[in-house]
């Protein structure tokens, strides 16, 4: 898939992270967790379940960074047009532990009684992404994938096919997922993320009648399925990455792959990632091109038995 899109905001909801370019580092090993009242206000959070509430912390800071909102908290106004803005989010966990919770207390009860109306929304998949919406006032298409390992470049893609398309003129793109009990059982881990990265993608056009930097540019997107045809289709231009993020697990991927491109794997900085890695991903290399990188990168994530996707990224032009 050839795309014309370019990256205007990012924004992070993470544990020891305050910008794109702390991405490129190793954080503290023991952060204190977000605190999305601190960062938003807390009306309108209440009943939100942990994902949602990280989802709107990184979408608002995205959204401010690209010059596509004004204000904080409730008291935010959208500078363009609603139906322009589309929104797709990348989360598998999301609402994982809001529906074990619902599905132990009917199974105990034999009953849905003592389920609370207030938190039926919460059960649905695409509550991130719907709530984003809602607060942010973005009446673009909307959707979220729970597509396991794949998820973040896949939201990506999608955003890329929505612009292409002319379905919206700026797409926010949300990789999220919490960390607490029910989502470290079903993965095995005692390390997993518990945050959130959103950007704002728009064609170059756009970007340059807004006057809106080019943090990074989305080449080309492509899913394959293993990590060897991901870098040989994403390479067939004949760029020369200088350094290509490694899908989770990335320790097993072959050596032989892509010689001379710095490998760079944030698993060990966050831990599981799932479906937010692709979106981590992108973030980061634009912060990367904030502190002078301007090597072409590629973003790799999946499983050789479930699918690979990848997106080749270059600088933003100034």
């Amino acid at each position: 898939m050839t795309s014309s899109a370019v990256i205007t905001g990012v924004g992070l909801a993470l544990p020891g992270v305050d910008s794109a370019k702390d991405l490129l580092s190793t954080v503290d090993p023991a952060p204190e967790p977000v605190d999305p009242a601190a960062r938003i206000g807390k009306k309108g959070l209440r009943y939100k379940d942990r994902a949602t509430q990280l989802g709107l912390v990184a979408a608002h800071d995205a959204l401010i960074a690209a010059g596509l909102l004004d204000g904080h908290g409730l008291k935010t106004s959208l500078k363009v047009a609603p139906e322009e803005v589309a929104v797709v989010v990348s989360s598998n966990f999301g609402n994982l532990d809001s529906v074990v919770e619902v599905v132990d207390t009917i199974a105990k009860e034999c009953s849905s009684r003592l389920v609370s109306p207030i938190v039926t929304p919460n059960l649905s998949s695409n509550i991130v992404a719907s709530e984003v919406a809602i607060r942010y006032t973005l009446r673009g298409p909307n959707l979220t994938v729970c597509n396991g390992a794949t998820g973040g470049l896949d939201a990506v893609g999608w955003a890329l096919s929505w612009l292409r398309a002319g379905r919206a003129r700026y797409v926010l793109v949300v990789g999220v997922e919490p960390d607490n009990p029910v989502v470290r059982k079903l993965v095995g881990g005692d390390r997993v993320l518990d945050g959130a990265a959103a950007l704002v993608l728009e064609r170059p056009a756009d970007a340059a009648e807004r006057e809106a930097p080019a943090l990074a540019e989305c080449v080309r997107a492509v899913r394959t399925s293993s990590v060897a045809a991901c870098t040989a289709a994403l390479t067939a231009g004949g760029e020369r990455p200088a350094a290509w993020y490694l899908p989770e697990g990335g320790a097993e991927v072959d050596q032989e792959l892509l010689p001379g491109a710095d490998r760079l794997d944030l698993a060990p900085v966050f831990g599981t990632t799932s479906g937010a890695l692709g979106v981590l991903q992108l973030a980061s290399a634009a912060g990367r091109y904030q502190t002078g990188e301007r090597g072409p990168v590629l973003a790799v994530c999946g499983a050789e038995d479930d699918g690979v996707a990848g997106v080749l990224i270059r600088p933003g032009q100034d």
